[in-house]
């Protein structure tokens, strides 16, 4: 095909495109319009992100810092009314902006004159919901407007302050609302309206599951949320497993909820029987008195000492059953690496001792009362039956299945946005700190980098969608396990999971678990502009932003790498590491003047935020701030929509052209 018929036939293409785009855009004058608009969007400020990491199932910590927008609500609150409101004023305030409804009950039991207090607060808050709104086209705004206020809320939001008589009517509206008993459902709903408008998107860098009690409140609130992506962490990845049909991953949730004694998340949230576990556990182990299984129970005071002892031995029972479903798999993977696993394999019961690494050690705990130690992996019919009944629960809970299927839809092992580069765990490297290739047992084929997290993105997928290959479904669903825990999963980041040392082995030397290189060399810019070029991001404006290693400030660690082109934001949302760590979480917040890095104290609890105005002590520190305000032409959106521009204007020519007839 020589060069004018392949000029003829792009011409033909787009020709055929722009009468397509023509059904939208029917004629000039509208064509225009959506120039005009779009190029006016371009110009105004970027709008907020909020990014948080590792929630691990602390819903009421995670449900406060959402509704506080990691202090962005009260900063805004400060801007407005710092000069006349005191520091009580402006924590009742945002207090009522975060829980209006368990607010205005306290204030409706106490406040004296409240009709005075109603028109007061009315107007601060049109303040606040007009100064967040600011930023958004009045298309937007009007489409997150509550549906009984939306209206008013818009003549409101609206008001030109310099004109008397529209003052006049503004005032009206608001004695109105107060005149006819709806101030309080007024208050409820532009609250939630501001906390809506502050945030135009949210970020959740993986570890949403396991050890806190409320994972599954934390997916409805996500599954609620205006804008969300998440970059899926290892305890994610074994919840999907589990819910995909993978039996070792099904144990290993069982595992760690009875670990931490969080049977609600399982039986409550879920609705998953634990009845055939507790059936067996007391037949295998109702005599072990299972020293080395007693649930870790901080905060917990509500649990007899009869209840803890059938949770210890629940929790011995589905660790050796996980130990064996896990040993099936490492069998059938050779391509794993991880014979080492096979500790079952090692052991000695008649002396008490196994092997691990070629030296020898003595065992905590020596009752095994389903292990044969000439077929160590084989399940026993009672271990067989038991994981059936398990199995089926976990597919068949309507609630687990459809939280699963949002973290499908709204995640992935990484993303790209506006410069930042997204992933919860590593990119698994070599020493040298060039990208390690890896063998995942494909036909010898190997993975490094960008390419291996886009391979295990997509056999993620198909170990939980695919249904008409049983083969390739099995091969996916064991993957899922090995980003659990796996040598080279970038969501683990360790050369090994020393699950078994921890149980049964005193000695702590047994128990390490080395990190991937990829966790000394962070700090390194070289590093960081290497792995930025391999995803296609500009290294001079780009950020890596990480979960999974809590900082430990105790320790004098920083959660700023590589001179701030690296920032690790799990400082501790769960409890279990707080001690650890030293607070309790870090947040990131990226808006149109750069970004702020927050670090949280322990939050307390929402009965105690709501009746004593007590908000998590955070501090704030400005990471970048941009000397020119970035607009939403910086953005990727703003991207999108210059290419939108550009092909309006081809239409524009092709209407003027004659090209394309208009549609009158």
């Amino acid at each position: 095909m020589n060069k004018d018929e392949l000029q003829r036939k792009d011409m033909e293409s787009e020709i055929r495109y722009l009468k397509l785009l023509s059904n939208q855009y029917p004629t000039i004058a509208a064509a225009c319009t959506e120039v005009i608009n779009l190029q006016a969007i371009l110009n105004l400020p970027k709008g907020t992100e909020h990014f948080l990491s590792d929630i691990h199932g602390e819903n009421e910590s995670f449900d406060h810092v959402l509704k506080n927008a990691s202090g962005v609500i009260k900063r805004k609150i400060k801007d407005l009314f710092g000069k006349s409101l005191g520091e009580n004023d402006i924590k009742s305030l945002a207090t009522l902006i975060y829980y209006p409804e368990q607010k205005l009950e306290i204030v409706l039991k106490k406040e004296q004159n409240l009709e005075d207090w109603y028109r007061i607060t009315l107007y601060r808050l049109i303040e606040i919901c007009r100064y967040a709104s600011s930023k958004y086209t009045r298309s937007k705004v009007r489409k997150a407007l509550p549906k009984d206020f939306a209206y008013i809320i818009e003549e409101l939001l609206h008001e030109e302050a310099d004109e008397r008589d529209k003052e006049e009517y503004y005032n009206e509206i608001i004695q109105t609302i107060i005149r006819i008993d709806r101030a309080k459902e007024f208050i409820i709903a532009i609250s939630k309206l501001i906390q809506r408008m502050v945030v135009d998107r949210l970020h959740i860098i993986g570890d949403i599951f396991d050890r806190g009690p409320g994972a599954d409140i934390v997916m409805d609130t996500l599954m609620s949320y205006h804008s969300v992506d998440i970059q899926w962490g290892n305890h994610d990845m074994l919840w999907m497993g589990a819910a995909s049909g993978n039996e070792a991953c099904i144990a290993t949730v069982l595992r760690i909820c009875t670990k931490y004694a969080n049977l609600q998340t399982i039986e409550d949230g879920y609705g998953i029987n634990l009845l055939p576990l507790a059936t067996f556990a007391m037949k295998y182990y109702g005599e072990d008195e299972c020293k080395c299984f007693q649930p870790k129970l901080e905060g917990k005071e509500n649990f007899s000492s009869n209840e803890v002892q059938l949770i210890a031995q629940m929790h011995k029972a589905i660790t050796i059953l996980q130990f064996k479903l896990e040993g099936k798999i490492i069998r059938r993977n050779p391509g794993y690496h991880m014979e080492d696993r096979l500790i079952l394999s090692s052991l000695y019961l008649d002396s008490g001792r196994v092997e691990v690494d070629g030296k020898s050690y003595m065992l905590k705990d020596t009752h095994f009362p389903t292990i044969d130690s000439e077929h160590c992996y084989d399940l026993i019919p009672e271990e067989q039956e038991l994981i059936d009944k398990l199995k089926s629960s976990f597919l068949n809970s309507e609630k687990l299945q459809k939280h699963i299927s949002f973290l499908y839809s709204n995640g992935s092992m990484y993303l790209k946005n506006n410069s930042n580069l997204l992933y919860h765990g590593c990119i698994p490297l070599n020493p040298d700190g060039s990208f390690k290739r890896v063998n995942i047992g494909e036909s010898g084929r190997e993975y490094s980098g960008k390419a291996y997290l886009d391979r295990l993105d997509l056999l993620a997928r198909e170990g939980y969608f695919n249904t008409k290959n049983p083969q390739a479904k099995q091969y996916a669903m064991d993957m899922m396990w090995y980003l659990w825990c796996g040598s080279d999963s970038p969501l683990f980041g360790k050369e090994r999971m020393t699950t078994f040392e921890r149980y049964f082995i005193k000695e702590k030397e047994a128990q390490i678990e080395r990190r991937d290189p990829y966790f000394k060399l962070q700090d390194d810019e070289t590093i960081c502009n290497m792995i930025f070029q391999e995803f296609g991001l500009d290294p001079k404006i780009s950020h890596i932003i990480n979960g999974h290693v809590p900082v430990e400030i105790k320790k004098g660690e920083s959660p700023i790498r590589a001179n701030g082109k690296l920032l690790v934001i799990d400082g501790g949302f769960s409890r279990a590491y707080q001690a650890q760590t030293g607070i309790a979480g870090y947040t990131l917040i990226y808006n149109s003047y750069g970004l702020l890095l927050v670090s949280h104290e322990p939050f307390e609890s929402t009965q105690k935020a709501i009746e004593e105005e007590r908000d998590i002590h955070s501090t704030t520190v400005v990471l970048e701030q941009e000397v020119i305000r970035k607009r939403v032409g910086d953005t990727d959106i703003g991207e999108e929509l210059k290419v939108q521009i550009k092909d309006l204007e081809k239409l524009l020519e092709a209407y003027r052209k004659g090209l394309i007839k208009e549609k009158r």
